[in-house]
Order: C-alpha cells, then structure tokens, then sequence
C-alpha cells in the first residue's frame, strides 16, 4: 500500500510537467489528431467575448505550428426558432471566428467555415451555441 502511494507521489510531478507542454509536430503527425477549440456564444450573438478572443488566438498558434494543416470552422446554432435563421446565425458565428483567425494570422486559403445550422442539445442550451475549431491534413495536391 505505501509502495504504491510512493509511486503515485513520485510520478504527479511528471505529470504536472506534462501539462504545460506544447504539442509538437515531430510527434502530432495527422491534425486532426489535435485538440479542437470550442467558442461558446449568448443567445441570438454572434460576439466574441476576451475568453472567446483567447481561445482564437490559442488555436492560431497552433495553426501556426501546423503550417499546411487546415483550419475548420464548424458553426452551430440552436434548434429553438426558425431553421433558416439558424442556418444563418451559425454561419455568421462561423465567419466572425474565421475572421478572428485571420486577424491572428491564419492564411485565408487554410480556413474552411462549414455552418451546420441548427442542432438539438443533449443537456443545456449553450452547447448548441457554439463554433468548433478543427485541424486537418491538408487536402492532397494535384500532380504537376
């Protein structure tokens, strides 16, 4: 028992030296493999909010270390009112972060805004007021 409580004391601090680490891509081979950034919205808004501008910011310097990666934008919207305004709404939340990434320097022709319109939430409202972030490989080049 205090064998194992030992070696769970010795190895928390590696741990916690872990957390900090950048991801790096000698060892991330495939984007996609990446973490996603989620930017939540108030109802009807499509502000982005310092927390928000942050999380944009994050997910440009990683682009920026994945320099051929491609960068998805997944906008979404509630399912409360009507299914056009929506679709609307979760695109203009998708090209408000488009933007943001671009004013952080993410190249124009590596982002791909996909609204997806309105989408049912499983436990509370805010999830379906959101812009995903995702990372890919790029897509493969035409022969020369």
């Amino acid at each position: 028992m205090h064998r194992r409580l030992l070696l769970s004391a010795a190895v928390l601090p590696l741990l916690a030296a872990c957390s900090g680490a950048e991801l790096d891509p000698i060892f991330v081979r495939d984007p996609a493999n990446l973490p996603h950034p989620v930017i939540f919205f108030s109802e009807d808004s499509t502000v982005l909010d310092d927390a928000a501008k942050g999380t944009i910011r994050e997910a440009a310097e990683t682009a920026g270390r994945f320099g051929d990666a491609r960068v998805n934008v997944f906008g979404y919207a509630g399912p409360i009112g009507g299914a056009a305004f929506n679709r609307q709404l979760s695109d203009a939340r998708a090209q408000v972060v488009a933007a943001e990434l671009r004013r952080n320097g993410v190249a124009s022709e590596r982002i791909f805004v996909v609204p997806r319109g309105p989408v049912p939430f499983d436990m509370a409202p805010i999830e379906s007021r959101r812009v995903e972030i995702r990372f890919a490989a790029p897509a493969p080049r035409p022969p020369q």
